[in-house]
């Protein structure tokens, strides 16, 4: 008998028509057909999606458990999000909740390949923003932060490979100005540009990273494709990546699934996200079970989304120390103090004793 993907969709609809919609969600994400079209013997017992289970959640939502045919997705992430959600994804009265796969499938994919922890304490991180500035004050905004003793400093995802700062120059610029401030201080902030543009481009954009020393990158995969993010992350065994979410809310595909475990399965070392409390409206009890999802497959989570300092006491204990805290508008406020601000974050971080 053929492996077996279970899906899991939470379905608005009421008992007596609950059986006939799981079956239809269980064909649409199989084979799309009449049942009684099919002649294919093989076909029907093997590939036609199964539903496994049925349960009552309350307010008019039902779990639906559907067991899809693995040999449908052949190891492709792509793939294996058109099996789950293509077709249902039009659909407004369903999501898709989580997934639990077979073993040789979790196997074939990338999964996380770079350990990014530091024993005993959370790590720290800032975003370089906003877009319009030119590729030199960019790295001069990488400098004052790195002098803050940061220990990564990523690119915003919305800088991009603008004519106000080019990939190639701000990159460069970047680099340079981290190898200053590390033979200055000592301490060396790790950078982490954003890819954009096709396949062909972000291939050209992390070979340059690569040449300039750089370690890491970071991609919004729903943006890119998730079948280029496993690509790149063959592609570019050496080199840490950190998933982006944007995009990641236009699909109702439950965020702890989404990035907690699609991101690291198909590569991400590392998955952003925006903690509750923030200007986006995740709850604790999805933050907590995103970040344990992402752990368990070896990822670590970065938080982020409108985090002030005042805050860090209670995410760093609401997340514990395999986290990296990041922080980005509430430190670039504080303008000609922003070298100040960021060691305040630092230490902040590296004193909190975890309960």
């Amino acid at each position: 008998m053929t492996a077996r993907i279970v899906a899991t969709y939470h379905v608005r609809s009421d008992a007596t028509a609950i059986a006939a919609r799981a079956q239809a969600i269980a064909v649409e994400q199989s084979v799309e057909m009449p049942l009684s079209a099919i002649e294919d013997s093989g076909v029907l017992a093997e590939i036609v999606g199964r539903v496994e289970d049925i349960s009552d959640i309350g307010a008019g939502k039902f779990a639906v458990l559907v067991g899809l045919a693995a040999a449908t997705v052949g190891n492709d992430a792509g793939q294996l999000l058109n099996m789950l959600f293509g077709n249902s994804s039009l659909h407004d009265d369903l999501s898709l909740v989580d997934i639990d796969l077979p073993r040789s499938m979790t196997a074939a994919f990338p999964r996380p390949r770079h350990s990014i922890h530091v024993a005993g304490r959370a790590l720290t991180c800032s975003a370089l923003k906003p877009q319009g500035l030119p590729s030199a004050a960019l790295a001069d905004l990488c400098a004052r932060l790195a002098r803050g003793g940061l220990d990564f400093i990523k690119d915003d995802h919305g800088l991009a490979d603008q004519a106000f700062s080019p990939f190639a120059a701000r990159v460069s610029a970047c680099a340079a100005a981290l190898r200053s401030v590390a033979t200055e201080q000592g301490h060396a902030a790790r950078y982490i540009p954003s890819l954009s543009g096709d396949l062909d481009a972000m291939r050209r954009q992390a070979r340059l990273a690569r040449d300039e020393g750089i370690d890491c990158l970071m991609l919004a995969p729903m943006i890119a494709g998730v079948a280029t993010m496993t690509r790149l992350v063959s592609e570019f065994p050496a080199m840490a990546f950190f998933a982006h979410p944007a995009l990641g809310g236009a699909a109702r595909i439950a965020p702890e699934l989404l990035i907690g475990k699609l991101f690291p399965l198909f590569g991400a070392d590392g998955v952003i996200f925006p903690t509750h409390g923030g200007r986006f409206g995740y709850s604790p009890a999805t933050c907590r079970a995103l970040a344990e999802n992402a752990r368990a497959l070896g990822a670590i989570p970065l938080p982020a989304g409108g985090i002030s300092l005042s805050r860090v006491p209670e995410i760093l204990d609401f997340y514990g120390p395999a986290t990296m805290l990041l922080i980005g508008g509430s430190l670039l406020d504080a303008k000609a103090r922003l070298t100040e601000e960021t060691a305040r974050f630092t230490r902040a971080v590296a004193a909190h004793v975890f309960r």
